[in-house]
Order: structure tokens, then C-alpha cells, then sequence
């Protein structure tokens, strides 16, 4: 096996649900801290509103995914530029991307210059996308950077989802 053969999709990698658990997992938490951030207090569950929710999901699910990525920068930093496009061109760029995504991340979670807020997800996750969709059409077989190198999920349709996610949410409040 030769050294470009190291990152080719592994036949049935990533074909079980089980595979994405730690993913599905962290969405479910970061959807129940939303609407626990969202509700008012001693308000009813008609008072929870959808941009609350969203702010409180993509805040705490920006920071939670961010500090994955902090734990090991150096690690992230690795697999980040795999297939990252700026990453491959601008390696700085890896050490950033965790505190860009904390940054927004606090500025959801603190309904912090919302506007602008939602312009640069859309922008970084926009671009990330076009990476993700780039690696898999290569066939690339990587733990997803996203989870930091703390949790093992494939980088696949699932992380394209979630990129894909950040940006309709954001174009949805921009909305």
C-alpha cells in the first residue's frame, strides 16, 4: 500500500449509524440546550421562539465543536488541512478556524451583532462546504476533523449535512 492509499475510503466505513453516534449525540445536547437557553424564565413552551432556539443550538453547539478542536490543535490542524481549501493554502488558517468558531459561538449564544454574525457563518461554513464536498469526491478517508481528534467519525455526507446546516440556519435568521 503506498502512502496516497492511506487515505482511501475504506470499504464500509462509515456505512452504520453507530458510526456517527458521538456526531448525533453532540446535535441532540446542542438541540436541548437551545431550547433550555431559549425558554423563558418561568415561561411556557409557547413562549419559545425559533431564532432563540436556533441562537441557543448553533451557540452551544459552535463552542462545544470548538473546543474539540482546541483540545488538540496540533491534530486538528493535521487533519483540517486534508481537505480544507484555505487550510491547504493558508496552514494558519487551521489554528484560527477553532477560535472563529468559538467566536461565533459566543456571539449567538450573547445575540452579539447578529447580522454580522450570520453573514460570516454563512461565509466560513459556505466555504468549508465546498472542502468537504471536494474530499469525498476524492474518496477520502479521514476522521473528521470536526470532532477534533478527541471523537473518531469519518468525514462524510453526515459532516457535508452538517456545514450545509450552519448556513441554511444562518441564511434563515438573516431571513
Amino acid at each position: 500500500m503506498s502512502s496516497s492509499d492511506i487515505y482511501v475510503r475504506r470499504e464500509g466505513r462509515g456505512s452504520q449509524l453507530s458510526d456517527y453516534w458521538p456526531l448525533f449525540s453532540l446535535v441532540i445536547v446542542s438541540a436541548l440546550a437551545g431550547i433550555a437557553i431559549a425558554l423563558p424564565p418561568g415561561g411556557g413552551w409557547n413562549e419559545l421562539t425559533m431564532t432563540g432556539f436556533m441562537h441557543g443550538f448553533m451557540g452551544v453547539f459552535l463552542v462545544v465543536f470548538a473546543l474539540l478542536k482546541i483540545f488538540n490543535l496540533s491534530g486538528f490542524r493535521r487533519g483540517f488541512t486534508m481537505y480544507d481549501l484555505l487550510a491547504r493554502r493558508v496552514g494558519n488558517y487551521a489554528l484560527v478556524y477553532p477560535f472563529i468558531e468559538l467566536g461565533l459561538g459566543l456571539a449567538y449564544l450573547g445575540h452579539i451583532a447578529p447580522i454580522a454574525t450570520y453573514w460570516v457563518t454563512i461565509v466560513v461554513f459556505s466555504f468549508g462546504t465546498l472542502g468537504v464536498v471536494s474530499a469525498l469526491r476524492r474518496g477520502l478517508d479521514i476522521d473528521c476533523p470536526c470532532m477534533g481528534s478527541i471523537l473518531s467519525v469519518p468525514l462524510s455526507t453526515v459532516t457535508l449535512t452538517e456545514d450545509l446546516a450552519m448556513v441554511l440556519m444562518a441564511a434563515g435568521l438573516l431571513l
